[in-house]
């Protein structure tokens, strides 16, 4: 199990993409760390793992919240050795009707919560002289979308922080990648019209919607010592739909 005793942090770990991700560490023998708005629902995916793991409840997008959380997480799991930023909203309109608090609030979690949750993890990361981080991004940051300006902006904005922080911290033994997600079969995705949802399955080479463990089974290989020579990428995992 390539993961053995080491701690690893999953934000907005209660559904979809970031609970399959919990689970795949989990089968690797992580002692997992899952962090969702409310503990409640973290603790639902706590339960389906059956092994050491432990929900918190956090808002990203605070930066006490983040502090007390990675706090917490050391106490109870040991220092993180893999963080990865998956929490993430959405609050899609067209650009004329986007009010500031739908741009305000899709940035401060999505692109925010990812720079508090790293900065919390880098002095203990940069101590041990090891460290894995995946940020979770989206296709949409590379091709833009209609409806989607803050989420796009968002998520493009993690290209470049995934970046910044590879350059900033591979000599202390850290490596920063992202994924970039096409269309995966999630919550978020049960939306898409019958029409649009063809549409995607008849351009996308693979011929169909990606699943959670897909993107978990790439997040995996980021974190894992296979990866170690890899940093500052983003891994698209869209099933050839952006070619």
């Amino acid at each position: 199990m390539r993961f053995q005793e080491k701690t690893v942090v999953v934000t907005g770990a209660s559904r979809g993409i970031g609970r399959e991700i919990a689970l795949a560490f989990a089968r690797e023998g992580a002692k997992v760390a899952c962090v969702a708005t409310t503990e409640a629902g973290a603790q639902a995916t706590v339960d389906a793992i059956g092994g050491v793991a432990k929900a918190y409840a956090c808002d990203v997008s605070d930066s006490a919240s983040v502090e007390a959380l990675f706090e917490a997480v050391t106490k109870d799991l040991g220092t993180p050795a893999v963080l990865v930023n998956n929490a993430g909203i959405t609050r899609d309109t067209l650009l004329v009707r986007m009010k500031d608090e739908d741009w305000d609030r899709v940035m401060s979690v999505n692109l925010k919560g990812a720079f508090l949750c790293i900065r919390a993890v880098t002095r203990p990361m940069m101590k041990a002289r090891y460290g894995r981080i995946v940020n979770i991004s989206s296709v949409v940051g590379q091709t833009g979308a209609t409806g989607q300006a803050n989420y796009a902006a968002a998520k493009a904005g993690l290209s470049g922080l995934t970046k910044s922080v590879a350059k900033e911290l591979g000599s202390r033994g850290i490596t920063c990648n992202s994924v970039a997600p096409g269309f995966i079969e999630t919550d978020m995705t049960d939306g898409l019209s019958a029409d649009f949802r063809e549409q995607v399955v008849n351009t996308a080479p693979a011929g169909r919607l990606g699943t959670p463990a897909d993107i978990a089974h790439a997040v995996i290989f980021l974190a894992s010592d296979e990866a170690g020579y890899i940093t500052g990428q983003t891994l698209t995992v869209d099933g050839g739909l952006t070619l």
